[in-house]
């Protein structure tokens, strides 16, 4: 990278960096902006510690890349901030599989951003993996195969919940999220609108590999995800109170593990609009089941 007017720490050998010298709760201007997104590009995820954020510092810093979603397609926002999804593991939100953001809709999320409200004294890390190192460490006649599949993605399957619900709150949680369903078409490897970059774009909503059952989509997706969660493709971050996480939804994935009990972990969650997958042959994502979620993205009416 070029030098920036900030100090950037790398914190994974393949992702992630921690930025340093850049107070969020301030204005920044047009050049910082860029400065910041072209280190979202090269490192994916950007930890910023030490921020003294509220709730408007994290949403105008949101919004420096782009239009903001409302906080979920069916799960409520945070009371007076409908930007604004309440990650609270009090409340059976406890998202321990590996993921990215609302890929059961047309047009995921280009970003998301996480604030640390209360955090656990152990465990609560949240891991993010690199997509695109992932698919780089397939082998090629596995790169062409992949570049040549699509997937559908749904909400129908829960990816917090795996079995039955292991409480009343769990239990609503799986309700007000299937509320509304969605299937949608996307390739499983996306170029990245901007680096160009390919990334394997799977994660826990992918659920079917389109022309192949539902045994035979099941272990090529276990083997293409195996790739992307390789420790050398991921970081941990360990959360401390104030904590800012920027990551690019187009080229990660993510995963919150539940290893915290009974011990509270609330964080806000912020992303920005994105546009429709592509993928190597240039098809773009379409829906098979469900809307465009106008309600949900800006972006949603693309065509």
């Amino acid at each position: 990278m070029t030098s920036t007017s900030f100090d950037i720490r790398r914190v994974g050998g393949r992702i992630g960096a921690e930025i340093l010298g850049v107070d969020l709760s301030q204005q920044l201007d047009a050049d910082l902006v860029a400065e910041i997104n072209a280190a979202l590009l090269a490192h994916k995820a950007l930890f910023f510690r030490n921020q003294d954020l509220q709730d408007a510092d994290q949403l105008r810093f949101a919004s420096l890349f782009g239009e903001l979603t409302t906080a979920h397609p069916t799960v409520p926002s945070v009371e007076g901030r409908p930007n604004i999804l309440p990650v609270d593991g009090d409340e059976g939100v406890r998202a321990n599989r590996w993921h990215t953001d609302v890929t059961f809709v047309r047009t995921p999320p280009k970003a998301s951003t996480l604030r640390s409200l209360v955090v656990p004294p152990y465990g609560g890390n949240t891991l993010i993996a690199n997509s695109a190192a992932a698919y780089a460490d397939l082998p090629e006649a596995l790169r062409e195969f992949a570049d040549r599949l699509r997937a559908v993605h749904t909400n129908a399957f829960d990816y917090s919940v795996y079995a039955e619900p292991k409480s009343e709150a769990a239990a609503e949680r799986r309700k007000v999220f299937t509320s509304r369903r969605w299937r949608t078409e996307h390739p499983v490897v996306r170029v990245h609108p901007e680096s160009g970059e390919r990334g394997l774009f799977i994660g826990g909503f992918a659920q079917q590999l389109v022309g192949l059952n539902s045994d035979e989509s099941r272990d090529l997706l276990r083997i293409f995800q195996a790739y992307v969660t390789r420790p050398e493709n991921t970081v941990r971050w360990s959360w401390a109170p104030g904590d800012l996480v920027l990551f690019d939804n187009r080229i990660t994935q993510h995963y919150a593990p539940d290893d915290y009990g009974d011990l509270p972990r609330r964080l806000h969650r912020v992303t920005v609009a994105g546009d429709v997958p592509v993928g190597v042959d240039g098809e773009r994502s379409r829906l098979v089941e469900g809307d465009e979620a106008e309600h949900y993205t800006p972006a949603g009416a693309a065509r």
